[in-house]
């Protein structure tokens, strides 16, 4: 960590702290062994352990750390300035989810698939997802993708605004997500404020006081972990390759006999591609969702809309039959099951990927 002030009124201080080394010297006061490699882990013993306590830092009581900070470099504190304090505010924040593998050739595999497919398969609606937001048509800002490859490796950044989460790899053995936070009134926080000229609880735009640094831990903890699910599904496609067959069988379940799935199917890959949008990651998705997306053009007539509804109610009930969704109980809503994330996103890779690679070879 670092603590600067200047040396002229109002005497701002500015101080940077580093997680990593928080959490390596708390791990050496309770004894429990690592390896560091710059500003990451590549070995920890206890690692449930080592999680708490780094869950632990977002949660201190910071003003009262930071003025304590504060008293050591400003002597008029004591002086001319007593009983006077600072007001703390986050300039900026990184929340970093690093993923840690056994050795450099297993994420060398797979680190140029995740980059191709975070390159192609994300936009704008779901960089917005990942940082918990929808885009609506009142939507003014700006969502931009970077892809660049340095001497240290190739990452990718996904920006929002002034915010923006990346992924890039440390030393060929971590894979890390990484959220940056610096206009964090671009979400919202619970809080007593006035509405209406009356003072209620509720959800308002996010100051940047420290005293929301555990809200902003929650946003950046949960926009890595749906970086993170969202890119699960490109985990060696060549393990699904061998599962896609049985798509493309009739099945029968709980007494309903359906048709198989042809992964080459326009028809077919187009519902995949529906369902398996980022936007639905957070609460699912229901019919009208899916109709939407199958029929951008309304329907002219109220016959045409429900014929359009009752025919997606089949697809569904066609994934359902293969395992590929499940209803989320207590609603209408479904989400899509894991093998199903696998199967349908392995097969959308080899339809728009693998096949016409192959294909351009061989007209070369």
């Amino acid at each position: 960590m670092h603590v600067r002030i200047q040396s002229w009124m109002p005497f701002p201080i500015q101080i940077y702290i580093n997680g990593h080394s928080w959490l390596a010297r708390k791990m050496d006061r309770h004894g429990i062994g690592y390896r560091r490699l710059d500003n990451a882990f590549t070995h920890i013993e206890d690692l449930p352990r080592a999680q708490r306590f780094a869950r632990r830092l977002a949660h201190k009581n910071w003003p009262r750390v930071l003025e304590s900070f504060a008293r050591k470099v400003n002597p008029l504190l004591t002086t001319v300035l007593s009983g006077d304090c600072y007001y703390w505010v986050c300039d900026q924040c990184e929340l970093a989810l690093d993923i840690l593998f056994r050795d450099r050739a297993s994420l060398a595999s797979l680190y140029q698939h995740l980059l191709e497919y975070a390159a192609r398969a994300f936009g704008a609606e779901d960089v917005l997802t990942f940082f918990g937001r929808k885009l609506h048509g009142n939507f003014q800002g700006e969502v931009l993708t970077d892809y660049k490859v340095r001497i240290q490796g190739a990452r990718i950044k996904h920006r929002l605004g002034g915010n923006w989460i990346k992924m890039y790899d440390k030393d060929g053995v971590i894979l890390r997500l990484e959220t940056v936070i610096n206009q964090p009134q671009q979400f919202k926080v619970l809080r007593r404020g006035r509405r209406e000229g009356r003072i209620v609880l509720g959800w308002f735009p996010m100051a940047k006081r420290v005293t929301n640094l555990p809200r902003y831990f929650e946003i950046g903890q949960a926009a890595c972990e749906r970086y993170a699910q969202a890119l699960a599904e490109v985990d060696d496609p060549r393990q699904a390759y061998e599962k896609v067959h049985r798509l493309t069988r009739s099945c029968c379940r709980q007494g309903r006999q359906v048709r198989g799935l042809n992964p080459l199917r326009t028809e077919d890959a187009a519902l995949f591609e529906a369902v398996l949008r980022g936007e639905h990651l957070i609460h699912g998705f229901r019919n009208g969702d899916i109709v939407g997306r199958l029929y951008p053009k309304g329907a002219t007539s109220k016959a045409m809309a429900q014929r359009r509804s009752r025919r997606v109610t089949r697809l569904l009930n066609l994934l359902w039959v293969h395992g590929l969704i499940a209803k989320i109980p207590r609603s209408r809503r479904w989400r899509v099951t894991g093998e199903g994330r696998r199967l349908m996103s392995s097969t959308l890779v080899l339809r728009h990927v693998d096949i016409p690679a192959q294909l351009t070879a061989l007209s070369a």
